[in-house]
């Protein structure tokens, strides 16, 4: 465990939160330049102008520190989609997600591979449901509000969807050309007319 000074309130100086932020840049930029495996301490320390101990005083290790940036990222993607969310009527909220997260993916390439390096990397067990439920309470939402009355497999359908940005998203970081803004209309074109049924 590392030691910190902490303020009189027992909070994190702002010294070493502008620090931590700092760590937290340097390893997004070098686990998008590099991969996982490039983004090591001393690689770290030397991005950012310090020394590996400096980096140890406020992550205890590598994971601690990639860790910290993939929730970073995460979290830019969460306040994102949800802001575009929050602004959408119900039976627009599920396109407004798909749009939304393309859009963030693809103004953050560097945030989009962070998030997938850590994936692959991390050991954690994570719920699959924390993608997909969400976008299909979305769904279900905007069907109430539209007064679909067909039988539709929301879960599926937030799966097959969220697949889709996936595979949007992966395209654009192999061909930065990709039109992605095109790819999301035609996934939410389909995923209207599913809505709708």
């Amino acid at each position: 465990m590392t030691r910190r000074r902490k303020g009189a309130t027992g909070e994190l100086t702002l010294i070493e939160r502008a620090r931590r932020t700092q760590l937290i840049e340097v390893t997004i930029e070098l686990v998008a330049d590099r991969g996982y495996a490039g983004a090591s301490l001393a690689a770290i320390a030397e991005r950012a102008g310090i020394t590996k101990a400096a980096v140890l005083y406020h992550f205890p290790t590598k994971a601690a520190v990639v860790r910290a940036a993939h929730e970073h990222a995460l979290a830019a993607l969460v306040a994102d989609v949800a802001a575009a969310v929050e602004a959408a009527d119900p039976a627009n909220r599920p396109a407004a997600y798909v749009r939304s997260m393309v859009g963030h993916l693809r103004e953050h390439p560097r945030h989009t591979r962070m998030i997938i390096e850590a994936m692959v990397h991390e050991n954690d067990d994570h719920d699959p449901a924390a993608r997909w439920r969400p976008l299909a309470q979305l769904i279900d939402a905007a069907r109430l509000t539209c007064g679909a009355s067909g039988d539709i497999d929301t879960r599926t359908t937030a799966i097959i969807v969220g697949g889709g940005i996936d595979a949007i998203v992966a395209e654009q970081l192999h061909d930065p050309d990709y039109d992605t803004a095109t790819a999301a209309e035609h996934l939410v074109d389909m995923l209207d007319t599913t809505i709708s049924r």
